[in-house]
């Protein structure tokens, strides 16, 4: 009798001890797989993508140093964008000489046509294109001239007269274009504002408005809503001037209470680009402590592949060159400043100024158009 009570009494602490160490295990297994803290995920994303940068496109390489440059003011990111400066230039030089040629300007916006991608994406902007055959090579011109804007280089007048003779009100307000190029449109309202050539921010609203109303949003398809929301993340970000001061949440409130009204399907229905670009905004307005902006960090948390020191594409595809924008803007969320910084300002930096090409102070007639750029006050 005494024997069957002790190994009873085995049995059971055995059985407990397994169901501990089953219950521990599980927690272990749990944090090992889901608790990523967010110094984790910033220092992961940055040892990955700045230890292989020179592995990406001039393009990229820019982005990546321009957005960790602004919300760090840590210079070792300027040579990055360096890269995408000398690229600039370099097609200023080449359509300096074409700007009256409609021949050329033609089979350049073909060329830029062509290479658009054939998905739906790409297919609606095909479609959108035929009704604005040039748009591609001054939409192209303009994003040149608004980032040597940025960097302090004076913009030659022949380019922004040319800008200023094209017909951008057309293509920013028209439904068919805004439904193919939301975001990219809203910046170019913001460019042309910034180069003091024509102010079509609030007429790109107004289209806007009546292109996706509110009330129709359930009959958006997954594609045409994310388009959407890029629209409005862009109109806040692009009035930041890609994030160089905080903007006015009064000024773009309408924007920031959608966001908070349709956070659940914003979080269900989208990528992880479009609401950390969402929850960036709340940060320009000064709204860092919003309910949203915490929900957002969590999903990134969980999104974030320790194996791969990324957050992955939504259909899980790991890649360094397309996955740049994601990761930048999860890294920006997370090492959000107490303070943004504009520029780079080039001409201002004494250790950078050698390495400029000479070009600009070549280009004959820079522009005298006053810009609301940082650099050039």
């Amino acid at each position: 009798m005494t024997l069957m009570k002790a190994n009873t009494t085995r049995r059971i602490c055995i059985y407990g001890a397994v169901i501990i160490f089953g219950l521990i295990a599980g927690c272990d297994l749990q944090k090992n797989e889901g608790d990523i803290s967010p110094s984790e995920l910033t220092k992961g994303i940055k040892k990955n993508f700045e230890s292989r940068l020179y592995e990406l496109p001039p393009r990229i390489q820019g982005h990546y140093g321009l957005r960790l440059y602004r919300t760090s003011g840590d210079q070792r990111y300027i040579n990055a964008v360096l890269h995408d400066y000398y690229a600039i230039v370099d097609h200023i030089n080449a359509i300096l000489p074409n700007l009256d040629d409609q021949d050329y300007i033609a089979k350049q916006a073909q060329t830029l046509t062509s290479e658009i991608s054939n998905g739906k994406r790409g297919q609606a902007r095909r479609k959108s294109l035929l009704k604005y055959p040039e748009f591609m090579f001054y939409a192209r011109a303009l994003s040149y001239a608004a980032r040597l804007d940025e960097y302090g280089i004076a913009v030659p007048a022949t380019v922004t007269k040319a800008l200023a003779n094209y017909d951008f009100k057309s293509a920013l307000t028209d439904k068919i274009m805004i439904e193919a190029w939301a975001a990219t449109l809203a910046n170019h309202a913001y460019w042309l504002r910034q180069l003091n050539i024509v102010d079509y921010t609030e007429a790109y609203k107004s289209a806007f408005l009546e292109t996706y109303p509110d009330e129709r949003d359930s009959e958006l398809s997954r594609w045409q809503y994310k388009n959407k929301l890029y629209g409005l993340t862009h109109l806040i970000i692009a009035g930041s001037e890609y994030y160089q001061h905080p903007v006015s949440a009064k000024e773009f409130g309408w924007e920031l209470k959608y966001f908070t009204d349709n956070q659940q399907s914003i979080l269900d229905s989208t990528s992880a680009d479009v609401i950390a670009e969402v929850a960036i905004c709340f940060l320009l307005a000064g709204q860092p402590d919003h309910a949203l902006v915490a929900e957002i960090k969590s999903r990134l948390l969980s999104q974030y592949s320790a194996e791969h020191s990324m957050i992955p594409s939504v259909s899980g595809k790991i890649d360094l060159a397309t996955g740049e924008h994601r990761n930048v803007l999860a890294l920006m969320l997370f090492d959000w400043p107490d303070q943004l910084t504009a520029g780079p300002c080039f001409r201002q930096l004494k250790e950078i100024a050698k390495y400029l090409p000479s070009s600009p102070t070549n280009w004959r007639s820079a522009n005298t158009r006053t810009s609301s750029s940082p650099c050039s006050s």
